[in-house]
């Protein structure tokens, strides 16, 4: 996956997240920030990375925001290699 694709996905799970309520609350507790950073940063390969990772915590946010957007669960864990900081780790 080329780099511009996985920003374009992680934007696409930014927007996913910010509809998911608890999860996004989730997201902005555990990173310390807050929506009118994001909005800023939304182009931050570092920020768009934590989303990724943040949609990756739980396989139903996963599953539910690769369903939204159209594409395999795995993509999202591509992006996410693809962005700041590289692979995912190996939970299993």
């Amino acid at each position: 996956m080329r780099q511009e694709s996985a920003q374009t996905l992680a934007l696409q799970a930014l927007a996913f997240l910010a509809g998911q309520e608890a999860a996004f609350g989730a997201f902005l507790a555990a990173t310390g920030t807050s929506a009118a950073t994001i909005r800023a940063r939304a182009d931050d390969p570092d920020l768009l990375a934590s989303v990724l990772d943040c949609v990756l915590s739980e396989d139903n946010l996963v599953l539910a925001f690769a369903r939204e957007a159209g594409v395999p669960p795995e993509d999202v864990a591509r992006a996410r290699a693809v962005l700041a900081g590289g692979e995912v780790p190996n939970w299993t």
